[in-house]
């Protein structure tokens, strides 16, 4: 059995998402794989390959009266790392039998996750993993989601996606729906990566310390401007609106615009896309930029027909 899902972007609403903004995704052209094979030994071989086709994670889970356990010879390497991605395998496991009544170690299974992206982007390694292990067990992504990695759940809603869309959190509900996003412009847009992976969780503090009254007022101006954009049909507004997009959310989070601390000198505009500081960042460009940002050391620079789906 063969499961798929695409990779996302959050173009807009990053952290307001949480508290019930519309934001505009985008699945991406890259995503990850999920191959399951029944091994009748009553143990979960896991196998984890990136975009070169090469093992960045493996281990062997049995369980007994004590619960699930990593079988540690079958790891790659004892580093702390390697172990907190085991921690987080038997928490998936232990989650996933819950939801679906199954018991999954009566027979036993081999798991293979193939990712098409660098694991480091950002673009969904997580959620990817949760949708297509709902998939198999026919169990519901969101409340697997939020009994492993937590979040809005824009990016399960990217992962079962095949063109843009709008994504809103309603306290338990969450409205996905197709969204008319196909900017006559896409190819002056480009993406770059940050040479990091970020943590959201200081973003998302720094963004819990506004009062109840100011992230409604946010929630209502970012949900505009999402509606906006899918609306936009000129380069020179769809600029417009990202950099007030830019300057709520620095108003937000108390923190520098990625343009103002990296990019002080770049003629087009410049968008945080999710967690600040890190992953991928949205640019607007006249002409490529891409030499602009290789000689400031910023070596991935993806055009919009090439990473959007």
């Amino acid at each position: 059995m063969r499961f798929y899902s695409p990779g996302k972007l959050l173009i807009t609403a990053e952290y307001a998402v949480l508290d019930g903004a519309q934001a505009l995704c985008l699945p991406t052209k890259k995503g990850q794989s999920l191959t399951i094979q029944e091994n009748n030994l009553g143990v979960i071989n896991w196998m984890s390959k990136d975009e070169n086709d090469k093992i960045w994670f493996q281990d062997q889970f049995k369980k007994d009266s004590l619960g699930i356990k990593s079988t540690s010879e079958y790891k790659i390497s004892e580093s702390e790392k390697e172990s907190a991605i085991s921690a987080r395998c038997i928490q998936i496991i232990t989650a996933a039998e819950e939801l679906s009544g199954q018991h999954l170690f009566e027979k036993g299974y081999d798991i293979l996750t193939e990712l098409e992206f660098n694991r480091n982007w950002g673009l969904g390694t997580s959620s990817t993993l949760i949708n297509n292990l709902a998939q198999w067990l026919k169990i519901d992504p969101y409340v697997l989601l939020n009994k492993t990695f937590k979040g809005s759940g824009y990016d399960i809603a990217c992962a079962q996606a095949d063109s843009p869309i709008t994504y809103e959190r309603k306290k338990n509900t969450q409205i996905s729906l197709k969204a008319d996003f196909e900017p006559g412009f896409s190819d002056h847009i480009y993406f770059v990566y940050l040479n990091q992976k970020q943590n959201s969780r200081e973003g998302i503090a720094h963004y819990r310390k506004r009062t109840v009254d100011d992230r409604e007022i946010l929630i209502e101006k970012v949900s505009n401007i999402t509606q906006q954009l899918i609306k936009c049909d000129n380069l020179a507004e769809y600029d417009l609106l990202i950099n007030i997009h830019e300057n709520l959310i620095s108003k937000a989070l108390n923190l520098p615009k990625v343009k103002t601390r990296l990019f002080p000198d770049y003629e087009g505009s410049i968008k945080s896309l999710g967690a600040w500081g890190g992953d991928f960042i949205m640019v607007t460009a006249k002409n490529d930029p891409t030499l602009y940002f290789k000689e400031k050391g910023f070596e991935v620079v993806i055009p919009y027909s090439q990473m959007i789906l």
